[in-house]
């Protein structure tokens, strides 16, 4: 297995490029797309445990557009074979002050294209 062909990295960084775009312009629509349309797809909060897609799109419609926008230190993206990464990213808000948000994401390529499969967002003193 290779890791890190540096055109897998770069796929699922345009895809993370565009997930964090979605995320901070609250894109709903392409942030569900992003997320695999599958059973066992699941995102972990900081105050919210969803499974499956519609859990996860029920929370991204509910959710306030407002202090959405946030600074991305350390991100690493991490490719194992051709088609499965993680993407990892520590991220600031001014909202919260003190704290740093940690986010991760499995991505998977599947034949519509790169998917988020498992998502993790936590916050902790900074």
């Amino acid at each position: 297995m290779t890791t890190n062909d540096p055109d897998v990295v770069a796929e699922v960084a345009a895809a993370f490029e565009r997930y964090e775009a979605a995320l901070i312009g609250n894109d709903v629509p392409v942030l569900d797309e992003l997320f695999w349309d599958g059973p066992h797809t699941i995102r972990y909060g900081i105050g919210e445990n969803l499974y499956g897609p519609a859990e996860i799109a029920a929370f991204r419609a509910g959710r306030s557009p407002v202090g959405l926008n946030r600074t991305l230190a350390r991100t690493q993206i991490t490719a194992y074979g051709k088609d499965m990464a993680i993407a990892a990213t520590l991220f600031y808000r001014d909202a919260m002050p003190g704290k740093v948000g940690r986010q991760m994401q499995t991505w998977v390529r599947m034949p519509e294209g790169w998917r988020v499969v498992a998502a993790h967002v936590s916050v902790i003193d900074a």
